[in-house]
C-alpha cells in the first residue's frame, strides 16, 4: 500500500530539489543580467524566472508523471535512435562540454582570480585548472564520504553567506540602477528568457527526475496520485526560494554598476560586490566555500557522466571515462568562463526548445495516446527552427532566411519562433499516425496509459 508522504519529508524533498538546482555555477547568471538589464531588470527577472525556475520543475514534474525510469528511456517514446542521441548530447552538454568546465571556471574566477594583478595571464588559470580538477578526477576514482559531508556541511554554510550579501545588497544597494544596455532596450522579457537557457536547469532536470523518484520509493510512496502530490509540494518549496534568490541576485546586479561598472562576468560581480561589503576577508571566504562547493559539483557531474558512458560502452571502464572527462574538462576550461559562455550558448539555443517540447509532450502523453507520429512530427519541426537559432547565435546564417523567418514566423525575432512549429509538427505526426496501420503499444507503455 502507498504510503502518504509526511509534511517534514516533503521540505526536505524540496530543500534538496533547491540544492540541486542552486549551484555554485548558477550564482553568476543573475548578477550578470541584472547588470545589463539595468533598470529594466524585473521584466529581465521575470522572463529568466521562467525558464531558470519554471521550466526545470516542470521538466522534474514532467520526468516523475511519465513514470519512466530513466531519460533515455523517457526520450525513446520518439525513437530509441533519437532516445540514445538526445541523451548522449545532453549528458555533453551538462558534463565535459559546459558544465563541468564552468564549475572550475568560477572557482578560478571568485576563489583566485580576485587576490591576482589585473593582467594575470593565461598561467594561473592553467595550473588551477590542473590542480582542481585532478583533485576532481582522484575523488570520481575513489568516491569518498567526505565529499558528501563537505557537500552537507558546505552547503547551509554557502546559502547563509550567500544569503547575506544578498541581503545586504538588497537593504542597503551599491547604487542606483543605471540604464540597460544595448541587448536589454526592446525585447527584455524575451532576452531574459532566453539567458535562463545558461543554467542548464531544465536539461540536467531530466537526470535529477530519477532521484526523486528513488527517494519517494524508498518512502513507500508509489501511488501515482501520492506521487504527483509530493513533487508538486516539494517543486513548489524548491520553485519559491529558487525565486528569491534569483531575483535578490539580480538586483544585486543591477544596482553595482553605479560604483563597480560593467563587469565581463557574473563570477567577477559576485566577488567584488563581496569584497565591497565585507572586505578581502568575505572575498576569501566567498571565495574558499564556492571553490569547494564547485569541487563537490564536478565530482558529482564526472560521476554521472562516467557512469553513463560506460553503460553505453562497457568496454571503456568507469575510471578510464572519468579520467578522460576530467583531462578533456580541463581543456575547455582553460578557454575561460566568458569564452565558454559563449560557446555554450549556440548550443543551448538548440537544445532548450527540443527538451522544452519534449517536456509538454510528456504531460500530453496520453491525450494523444503515446502516438510516436506526435512526438515525432512536433520534435523534427521544433529542431528545424531551433537549428536556426542556433546557427544565428554562433553568427552563422542566411541574412534572407532571417529576414523571412523574421517576418513570416510568430516569434522567432525573440527567440521563440520554434513555438508554433512544434504544434503543428504535432497535429501533422497525429494526421500520419491516423493513416498507419495501428500498432499494438510496448506493454510498459500499456500499463502507463491504465494508471
Amino acid at each position: 500500500m502507498s504510503q502518504k508522504a509526511p509534511f517534514s519529508f516533503v521540505v526536505i524533498l524540496g530543500f534538496m530539489l533547491f540544492a540541486l538546482f542552486f549551484g555554485a555555477g548558477n550564482l553568476i547568471f543573475p548578477p550578470m543580467l541584472g547588470q545589463l538589464a539595468g533598470t529594466h531588470v524585473w521584466i529581465a527577472n521575470a522572463g529568466f524566472l521562467v525558464t531558470g525556475v519554471g521550466l526545470p520543475l516542470l521538466a522534474i514534474s514532467a520526468f516523475v508523471y511519465s513514470g519512466k525510469e530513466d531519460l533515455r528511456s523517457l526520450a525513446g517514446r520518439v525513437h530509441p535512435l533519437f532516445g540514445l542521441v538526445f541523451t548522449t548530447i545532453l549528458y555533453l552538454a551538462i558534463g565535459p562540454f559546459f558544465a563541468i568546465p564552468r564549475s572550475g571556471n568560477v572557482s578560478f574566477e571568485i576563489g583566485i582570480k580576485p587576490f591576482l594583478p589585473s593582467q594575470p595571464g593565461p598561467i594561473p588559470l592553467v595550473v588551477f585548472s590542473i590542480v582542481f580538477f585532478s583533485i576532481a578526477c582522484l575523488l570520481s576514482l575513489n568516491p569518498v564520504k567526505i565529499v558528501n559531508l563537505v557537500g552537507k556541511i558546505l552547503t547551509p554554510i554557502k546559502l547563509t553567506f550567500i544569503g547575506i550579501i544578498v541581503a545586504t545588497a538588497v537593504l542597503h544597494p551599491i547604487g542606483a540602477l543605471q540604464a540597460p544596455s544595448d541587448d536589454y532596450k526592446t525585447d527584455v522579457f524575451f532576452k531574459g528568457f532566453q539567458e535562463g537557457y545558461l543554467t542548464l536547469d531544465a536539461l540536467v532536470a531530466f537526470v535529477f527526475g530519477i532521484i526523486i523518484v528513488n527517494a519517494l520509493k524508498e518512502k513507500g510512496i508509489t501511488a501515482k496520485k501520492q506521487v504527483l502530490a509530493t513533487c508538486a509540494k516539494a517543486t513548489a518549496i524548491a520553485g519559491t526560494l529558487l525565486v528569491l534568490f534569483y531575483t535578490a541576485l539580480s538586483y544585486m546586479g543591477a544596482s553595482s554598476v553605479a560604483k563597480l561598472g560593467h563587469l565581463e562576468n557574473g563570477a567577477e560581480i559576485l566577488a567584488k560586490v563581496s569584497n565591497y561589503y565585507f572586505g578581502s576577508y568575505g572575498a576569501v571566504l566567498l571565495g574558499f566555500m564556492i571553490t569547494v562547493a564547485c569541487l563537490t559539483t564536478s565530482v558529482g557531474l564526472i560521476t554521472a557522466c562516467s557512469t553513463f558512458f560506460h553503460t553505453l560502452v562497457p568496454a571503456v571502464s568507469y575510471k578510464k571515462f572519468a579520467v578522460i572527462l576530467s583531462v578533456f574538462s580541463t581543456l575547455v576550461a582553460n578557454i575561460g568562463l566568458t569564452e565558454l559562455i559563449k560557446v555554450s550558448v549556440p548550443v543551448l539555443m538548440t537544445m532548450y526548445p527540443i527538451a522544452i517540447s519534449l517536456l509538454f509532450l510528456t504531460f500530453f502523453h496520453n491525450a494523444f495516446h503515446g502516438r510516436p507520429e506526435v512526438y515525432q512530427g512536433s520534435l523534427l519541426f521544433t529542431f528545424l527552427i531551433s537549428l536556426f537559432d542556433g546557427l544565428h547565435a554562433a553568427g552563422v546564417h542566411s541574412a534572407v532566411m532571417q529576414d523571412w523567418l523574421t517576418q513570416y514566423l510568430p516569434l522567432y525575432q525573440v527567440g521563440l519562433g520554434w513555438m508554433l512549429p512544434s504544434l503543428i509538427g504535432g497535429f501533422c505526426g497525429y494526421m500520419v499516425s491516423l493513416f498507419r496501420k495501428k500498432k499494438t503499444l510496448p506493454s510498459h507503455e500499456i500499463r502507463l496509459h491504465k494508471q
